[in-house]
């Protein structure tokens, strides 16, 4: 039998920090903690705004 290894992780959303909209969802891994360079936020692209902006962790 496999072992279940999915019990680490944990879904979370990514909030655009401009519009407020939920764009991204990703899983992360919980177990070690959750590392400081995605506690501050990632660049990524927003459609609503057409640009790069920063987004945040948003768990649901």
């Amino acid at each position: 039998m496999a072992k279940k290894k999915g019990a680490a992780r944990e879904y979370v959303w990514l909030q655009c920090s401009e519009s407020g909209d939920l764009n991204y969802r990703t899983s992360v891994n919980v177990k070690g903690g959750i590392p400081e360079s995605l506690k501050e936020g990632m660049k990524k692209y927003c459609p609503r705004l057409r640009k790069h902006t920063l987004h945040k962790i948003k768990r649901k």
